[in-house]
């Protein structure tokens, strides 16, 4: 298993033919980010790999998600009576966070700064976005937490899959277009959150408590702007762009079956750990929402990733990931009844398999187009065999 190759010839062949193609009409990322991006790109060295950016910007999104943890574990920080989390957290958080969308939007330059843009990168970032997309979401979560004041942790897991849905749309469409849209949600909310982590250190969590207009909390704007953005935005964007590519006949797959596989694993993963909540015995995802979230998220990720490699190899991409298997058993298991100890057990043993699986497929994918296209991810140097071919081409 360790020495496991994921990626095919057949899709290695396909990325030898890839060309990027990406549109970016939000007026927020055109006329401030690029320009800011364009600027703090000036300041990093021209030896520092592009990958090496993008996975600081990783490491910075899970240190977040970490820290706020070990301040607010069961998401109950921010509500009346509790101790809440530190004001110098908040502050924190909220540089790492604009820190860590800075660097992702940086990377890209710092490739085409160098002449280093490869396959690869384009793989290795927006496989770190998918798996950003739980730590994002649940570190944000405890601005509001449970409780009165807050939303309940299955409302969480639905906003959750909002932004899982509304994250792979993008990919769905790059699938059967050729043509990455960049979603208009992921700038407008980096940006806001980034402010609203240091607003909060300045007014305290106590002022989301009070109405933001008439009796509307802040905690429901926050669930309507996620709501409202996926299917008012989002949505209706990538339905226009894929009828476009289809009216100009366009489309890379032209069933309806071959378009919408990519759909069929993670409406799958949303069945199985829906049906895992409501069947649940102990009621889990209210003794360990972070957990349940994490897992989720992770699987998510490793689907996202295989969907990400058959539309940059022009491959077809798998209609079942294999990491739903074990999900769907222990969604039988739990459902002839478990106690609560046993539930909590293979909840973290659950997780702990999803992660190990899927940094294993990071890993393995990672080495395979390093090895395939004779480069270090996280170095521009080049290997010494590439010198000895390149010396033999010449004739030296």
């Amino acid at each position: 298993m360790a020495g496991y190759e994921y990626v095919s010839p057949e899709q290695l062949a396909g990325f030898d033919k890839y060309k990027y193609s990406a549109v970016d009409t939000n007026p927020l990322s055109l006329y401030v980010m690029h320009p800011f991006w364009n600027t703090i790109v000036k300041i990093f060295p021209t030896w520092l790999a592009p990958n090496l950016i993008t996975f600081s910007g990783f490491l910075l999104v899970v240190f977040n998600f970490l820290l706020m943890a070990y301040f607010d574990p069961d998401f109950y920080a921010s509500a009346p009576g509790h101790k809440h989390v530190p004001d110098w957290v908040w502050i924190v958080v909220g540089i790492l966070n604009f820190v860590a969308y800075t660097l992702d939007g940086v990377d890209g330059k710092q490739a085409r700064r160098t002449n280093s843009s490869t396959p690869l990168g384009e793989l290795f970032d927006h496989g770190l976005d998918s798996w950003s997309c739980v730590y994002f979401v649940v570190t944000v979560y405890s601005i509001f937490g449970r409780g009165s004041t807050g939303v309940s942790v299955f409302v969480l897991y639905l906003l959750l899959w909002v932004v899982l849905f509304s994250f792979i749309l993008s990919h769905w469409e790059k699938y059967n277009t050729g043509i990455l849209f960049l979603p208009w949600g992921y700038d407008i909310s980096q940006v806001t959150i980034s402010f609203v982590y240091i607003v909060t250190a300045v007014v305290g969590v106590e002022a989301w408590y009070e109405p933001f207009l008439f009796n509307f909390l802040y905690r429901d704007l926050f669930t309507t702007m996620i709501i409202g953005c996926a299917l008012c935005v989002t949505l209706p964007m990538s339905l226009l762009n894929f009828f476009r590519s289809y009216k100009n006949n366009t489309l890379k797959h032209n069933s309806v079956y071959e378009a919408m596989v990519p759909f069929f694993s993670p409406c799958l993963l949303f069945i199985l750990s829906t049906a895992w909540i409501l069947w649940s015995p102990s009621d889990i995802l209210e003794i360990h929402p972070r957990i349940f979230y994490f897992m989720v998220g992770t699987a998510f990720a490793n689907i996202t990733c295989q969907l990400i490699v058959c539309q940059m190899s022009s491959t077809r991409c798998p209609t079942l990931n294999w990491l739903l298997v074990p999900l769907f058993l222990v969604v039988l298991v739990v459902n002839l009844g478990v106690s609560s100890y046993i539930e909590s057990i293979i909840l973290y043993t659950l997780t702990t398999a999803f992660t190990l699986a899927h940094i294993h497929y990071g890993v393995r994918v990672v080495k395979q187009l390093s090895s395939h296209f004779q480069i270090y991810p996280f170095s521009l140097r080049k290997p010494n065999s590439d010198l000895g071919m390149e010396e033999k081409n010449i004739g030296l």
